[in-house]
């Protein structure tokens, strides 16, 4: 029975981003576990993992980034889809390209 106890706590070296405790890929309840936890320890209200990505590519849109990075980063296969979802964030776009071009073109 030692052996088994010590094979369950050997560490493993996969390189991923978000490992297991054990360095193993990570299954969902324990990712959504965790991230309630560390919600709740921030401080910050509940809400789902799935909106982190949401949050990820409105704060990108709104910094400026190309809606085809913002596309590619979250994963998605068309433009229209990342377009379409987050059209909200587009009128602050077009405010601010408004105001670039009436800069460009301004009389000196």
């Amino acid at each position: 029975m030692p052996a088994a106890k010590s094979h369950k706590n050997l560490r493993v070296d996969l390189d991923l981003v978000f490992p297991s405790e054990r360095g193993t890929l990570a299954d969902g309840p324990n990712v959504t576990h965790r991230f309630h936890k560390l919600l709740k320890r921030a401080d910050l209200p509940p809400m789902r993992f799935h909106d982190l990505s949401h949050a990820c590519a409105s704060l990108l849109l709104v910094q400026g980034v190309h809606p085809r990075v913002v596309m590619e980063t979250l994963g998605h296969s068309q433009i229209s889809l990342t377009m379409n979802t987050y059209s909200h964030v587009l009128p602050a776009l077009q405010r601010e390209a408004a105001d670039q071009m009436q800069a460009v073109l301004a009389c000196p």
